[in-house]
């Protein structure tokens, strides 16, 4: 047996050799960040606690829960365990971590194969030579033999190209888990978003319906004074443009208001139809938190999705140029093979033959240097692109943050001035009303001023909605974060089942942010 003692001695080198030797290709390290020191103001407003900012970080709780509306938090819940493009999301990151495993498995023995057989060889009784051995007794008419071995080959990772191909698949996990949660901040912010502009439908059709209940008196006191010769047929006709015109507008209110019911359904990955009945009537608006915890720009690169995400495909590019790189240099493999035979499968374990054998070898494609070169920097090539849209993502996430920011404080302010305005508009209204009951003043002044009241009231619903909506992009540009209390894994729990009726995951499926690297 003492090629099997120098087959043991060949995998021990080789193991020696993966352990020991070197990894071309460069090693990745966080690019460098532009940096920010703090959220400036680009609206020339002071991003401070005057302005209801603060730069502590933001706390651990979701963000959603600031606005203190149930009928939000449950919408998000609920997207959160069937929201089918998180699923898919979640699935994409379990295909990463089995592409992990698939390139850890090339640091063991790349071919294995069990064979087996059994051979017959019958001998003419023709032969006179054969009829005189079969006479004697030594041999029969025919001769079986069965045999059973194993065969395996094994480059050996010299120069660290098959690491630097699991570095590349496990900075590809990562990079799908990234993914995964920029999808949840995504599916956050696009489901309060669309929540506040279903409020906001909702808000501007009662607003519409009650100027239209204010202007239908107009319009009888109207017509009941043209009946006693006080007033003209050009105050009527006035009223009737007004008042229709008022009415006009609901049904387009409507429709967009379906449209986002619709919006949320699909968020919610629900058939429509349900989401009517779930908001109901109750049209008020989120409540705006009196401060918001914004942190400073260092927070927002170690929380944004999509920062990481941008890093750790760069990290899975820069292992590919020593993949690419392994190979301008000579590859090593051991080959081999151990079997026994017998003449029937009963002696194949105690009187078989064993036979094998061992082969080292090298292969080196040297005349292909130009090619193997070229990928090098193919590969090369590709990771400085991936650099520059790390440096892209964070400048960019920056501009989102400070635009949100920015439009959030204006918002405030407009809403601060368009209430004054309603105010001032809801008097008039009254005031001029009177004035043509007792007839000191025209029936235009009316509709001005019911015309000035309806504008107000949809100004400021406008206002108050962007406030809103800016703020949530506000928290999103932030990054998220934070994961509901009702999320479990990445996929739901009849996902999870389908995937293991069909195939054997083993512990795959488990969490995967415990098993990521």
């Amino acid at each position: 047996m003492a090629w099997v003692q120098r087959t043991g001695r060949w995998l021990a080198l080789g193991s020696v050799l993966v352990v020991s030797g070197c990894m071309v290709g460069p090693d990745f390290e966080r690019p460098d960040a532009p940096l920010l020191d703090s959220w400036s103001s680009g609206a020339n407003l002071p991003v401070d606690s005057r302005t209801g900012f603060t730069s502590r970080s933001a706390n651990s709780v979701p963000w959603w829960h600031v606005f203190k509306d149930p009928a939000l938090n449950s919408l998000i819940a609920e997207a959160y365990r069937q929201n089918v493009e998180l699923q898919a999301a979640g699935v994409r990151v379990y295909q990463a971590r089995a592409q992990l495993g698939i390139a850890r498995g090339e640091l063991f023995p790349q071919v294995q194969e069990i064979k087996g057989g059994s051979k017959s060889i019958r001998f003419s009784s023709q032969d006179p030579f054969i009829r005189d051995l079969e006479r004697a007794g030594l041999v029969n008419d025919h001769i079986t033999r069965v045999s059973t071995g194993f065969d395996a080959a094994w480059e050996i990772d010299v120069w660290g190209k098959i690491r630097r191909d699991v570095q590349s698949a496990d900075a590809n996990l990562k990079a799908n888990i990234a993914s995964y949660d920029d999808v949840l901040v995504t599916l956050t912010g696009d489901i309060a978003a669309t929540y506040v502009t279903a409020r906001e439908l909702q808000q501007l059709i009662a607003a519409a319906r009650k100027n239209a209940a204010l202007q239908k008196k107009s319009f009888d006191l109207t017509r009941l004074r043209l009946e006693n010769g006080a007033a003209t047929k050009l105050d009527v006709d006035e009223a009737t443009v007004l008042y229709n015109n008022t009415l006009a507008s609901i049904p387009g209110y409507e429709a967009d208001l379906a449209q986002a019911y619709n919006a949320l359904s699909l968020l919610l990955s629900e058939a429509p139809g349900k989401m009517k009945a779930r908001l109901g009537k109750k049209s008020r608006f989120p409540r705006v938190p009196a401060e918001v915890a914004v942190g400073v720009p260092a927070d927002m690169l170690r929380r944004r999705p999509d920062i990481r995400y941008a890093e750790y495909v760069a990290a899975a590019q820069s292992a590919q140029i020593g993949v690419a790189k392994a190979d301008l240099f000579p590859a090593f493999t051991i080959s081999g093979a151990i079997g026994v035979s017998a003449d029937d499968f009963s002696n194949l374990f105690k009187n078989g033959t064993t036979t094998g054998f061992i082969n080292p070898a090298f292969s080196w494609n040297f005349l292909n240097y130009g090619r193997i070169q070229n990928n090098v920097r193919v590969q090369d090539a590709k990771f400085q692109e991936t650099l520059l849209n790390y440096e892209n993502t964070v400048l960019s996430a920056y501009a989102e943050v400070e635009n949100a920011l920015t439009a959030f404080l204006r918002a405030k302010q407009e809403a601060v001035y368009l209430r004054r305005s309603l105010t001032a508009a809801r008097s008039s209204v009254g005031e001029v009303q009177a004035q043509y009951e007792d007839g000191t003043a025209s029936y235009n002044r009316v509709v001005d001023a019911q015309k000035s009241l309806l504008r107000a009231e949809e100004r400021l619903i406008a206002a108050e909605a962007s406030v809103l909506t800016n703020l949530i992009a506000v928290y999103k540009g932030l990054g998220g974060g934070w994961v509901p209390e009702n999320v479990d894994g990445l996929i739901s729990e009849e996902t999870r089942q389908q995937m293991v009726e069909r195939t054997r995951w083993g512990r795959l499926l488990e969490s995967p942010v415990d098993n990521a690297g």
